[in-house]
């Protein structure tokens, strides 16, 4: 190895990851971890108790950096931290302590770092007798293996790394486990820490209520203890610095088309939390499965069909989605009867308007936001299409979902069973709040509430 390439592995995890797994293979997200990780160092040898959260999904190569590579990289860097690692289980957690064995005994590690050994040694072989530990003789660093169903008590850290502290599906939605593993951190976890020490939270997203939702959840209440949330979903909902919308996170381990066949195969609710790390109720978030009635034909009469749009305003076809739907009421009962999702420029804009209104004559009125799109845009819209009703709904995007909420409850609404778009409209509908575009639910949302504002005006709309 030459002097420069040392030097650069001292200095760089994402160097000496490739230095000590030269088949490691690595991406963008790869390089990004690292260097988030060196600047968490960074600040706990500054004493600014750092709290990091990154989600990622499975089989990406999280745990060989954060849970392998990391602790031994910093053994050589600072040798008197005392680092914790805790997963699911001790057997896992031992595992990983092995590992990080195998790598400050290889060839590669004692040359880059000569000064750093092992505490104990078998013919120079670490021993597995003490997997759940070992310690960095002269310099009074350690390193302890524990599992969430085990304990910690008497041991202190300056570096606590929890890796995935939730096994399956089966734990995740175990409402016992869950506060396990929640007592866990808060009686053991942060009762070891040494002061400015930090903690790291490595984990696959299970569940809303898993260990890192109720610390964001906490954070978001203002309670929280201000952790860092990096979210990697597997496929980019949105434009990115490293890679555009609808593009794998790492390609080189899986592509597109693989995701896409592994989303098909898990189905929306655990693809949104495993791979997208944005986990929903099983039920359903504000809107359940069971509140909704399908039909096959649309009635023929009517006592009131509208418009309802979500509308943007940008000139590019990159921003945010636009959503329109056509709904009908009879009574109570409200029949949604077409709908328009996409990404479209504010021409392209109008003409669908147009173009619904003339698949759709007896809906006459479209109706718009009036607080998100301003005096300006409605009279500019005016001047286009006819029938536009500027609409003001009361409170917060998800305080209106709230408020339409009882509508659906009661089994007033009606979707259509074979419709083209229904199963995209599904996916973001019953997922609310809990999705990264909400387009559909806002546009809906909007034309339930304008319906049982606005008392219905006696004539009838015939299909």
């Amino acid at each position: 190895m030459t002097p420069a390439m040392l030097e650069l592995s001292r200095r760089n995890l994402m160097a000496f990851v490739k230095t000590t797994k030269p088949d490691y293979s690595v991406g963008w997200v790869h390089r990004e971890i690292c260097g988030r990780l060196m600047n968490f160092l960074a600040d706990v040898m500054e004493r600014k108790s750092p709290r990091l959260i990154l989600t990622m999904p499975p089989r990406h190569g999280k745990s060989e950096i954060a849970s392998r590579r990391f602790p031994a990289w910093v053994f050589g860097v600072a040798p008197q931290m005392k680092i914790i690692t805790v997963s699911y289980n001790l057997d896992l957690a031992r595992s990983m302590s092995r590992d990080v064995q195998r790598i400050m005994t290889s060839d590669e590690y004692r040359e880059i770092f000569p000064h750093v050994s092992l505490g104990f040694r078998e013919k120079g072989v670490p021993s597995t007798k003490r997997s759940d530990m070992f310690e960095i003789p002269g310099f009074d660093g350690a390193y302890i293996a524990a599992g969430v169903d085990g304990g910690v008590t008497g041991k202190g850290a300056n570096i606590f790394i929890i890796d995935d502290p939730i096994k399956n599906r089966k734990e995740a939605d175990s409402p016992t486990i869950r506060q396990n593993v929640w007592e866990f951190y808060t009686d053991s976890a942060r009762t070891r820490l040494a002061p400015g020490a930090g903690i790291i939270i490595i984990q696959t997203r299970w569940h809303q209520d898993d260990l890192a939702g109720r610390l964001i959840a906490m954070d978001h209440a203002g309670v929280g203890e201000n952790y860092r949330l990096v979210n990697y979903p597997a496929i980019a909902e949105h434009d990115e610095p490293h890679r555009k919308e609808g593009e794998a996170l790492d390609p080189q381990r899986y592509d597109i088309g693989e995701l896409l066949k592994l989303k098909a195969v898990l189905g929306s609710y655990s693809w949104a939390a495993l791979y997208q790390q944005r986990p929903t109720p099983r039920s359903g978030g504000i809107f359940k499965r069971s509140w909704v009635r399908y039909y096959d034909t649309a009635p023929v009469v009517f006592d009131r069909v509208i418009q309802s749009w979500d509308l943007t305003f940008k000139d590019s076809e990159s921003g945010d989605f636009v959503a329109g739907f056509v709904i009908g009421q009879i009574g109570a009962d409200i029949y949604v009867l077409d709908c328009e999702h996409s990404k479209i420029d504010f021409t392209s804009q109008i003409r669908a308007i147009l173009r619904m209104t003339k698949k759709w004559p007896m809906a006459t009125a479209k109706v718009v936001e009036d607080k998100a799109n301003g005096p300006a845009v409605i009279a500019t819209l005016r001047s286009k299409v006819p029938g536009i009703i500027a609409f003001n709904p009361q409170g917060s995007k998800e305080q209106r979902a709230n408020s339409a909420a009882p509508t659906v409850e009661a089994g007033n609404l009606l979707l259509p069973r074979n419709a083209p778009w229904l199963t995209d409209f599904e996916n973001e509908f019953f997922m609310y709040p809990g999705v990264e575009h909400d387009d559909q639910v806002d546009a809906l949302d909007q034309g339930i509430l304008y319906l049982t504002q606005h008392a219905t005006r006696g004539i009838a709309a015939w299909l």
